[in-house]
């Protein structure tokens, strides 16, 4: 049920991590705080298809 989801950053929309979720628990789209290396602070990431 796992799957692997890319997360980009809502600021400069570049693609930087790449993790996996559980359809099953989670299946809205993932939202996180993450360091963004473009813009050199932590920015919320959002999931991408």
């Amino acid at each position: 049920m796992r799957v692997n989801i890319t997360l980009e950053c809502t600021e400069c929309r570049e693609k930087t991590y790449l993790t996996s979720k559980n359809k099953r628990n989670n299946p809205d789209r993932l939202e996180l705080q993450k360091y963004c290396p473009r813009d050199r602070k932590v920015t919320l990431h959002r999931e991408t298809k």
